[in-house]
């Protein structure tokens, strides 16, 4: 039996935590929340995530820098970023920067999950 992928899941909003949580569990995966982008980069778990969900707009350091970051530091785990504020400059940095995805808040359940098996199976191309 295989072990189920990691979905690193970092948002300052509570609610959207355990629901996207409730989500991904519900499809098999292996859920670690966070409820910021300097919590998880102080995280042991930050190497088990075969995946990360941001949030766009949180205190201290945005989803964008976040990925970013972890490009810089050598990390290439596909990057979901979400967003209550979409808007197309966003989006296109958000892609230029190497999102696997750009959607918004309220997350739209199929748009989510197709976005995660896209990031996973590792086809190429962003979603959203």
């Amino acid at each position: 039996m295989s072990t189920p992928p990691v979905i690193s899941v970092i948002d300052d909003d509570p609610s959207v935590r355990a629901a996207t949580t409730n989500l991904l569990t519900s499809c098999g995966y292996s859920v670690q929340t966070f409820a910021s982008a300097v919590e998880f980069l102080q995280s042991a778990e930050m190497h088990e995530a075969s995946c990360v969900i941001s949030d766009i707009q949180m205190p201290a350091m945005s989803g964008l820098d976040l990925l970013r970051h972890m490009r810089d530091l050598g990390h290439h785990m596909p990057f979901i970023l979400i967003t209550a504020f979409p808007d197309d400059a966003v989006r296109a940095r958000a892609i230029n920067a190497g999102a696997i995805g750009f959607l918004a808040k309220p997350l739209v359940t199929q748009a989510l999950i197709k976005c995660v098996k896209i990031a996973l199976d590792g086809s190429d191309g962003p979603s959203g």
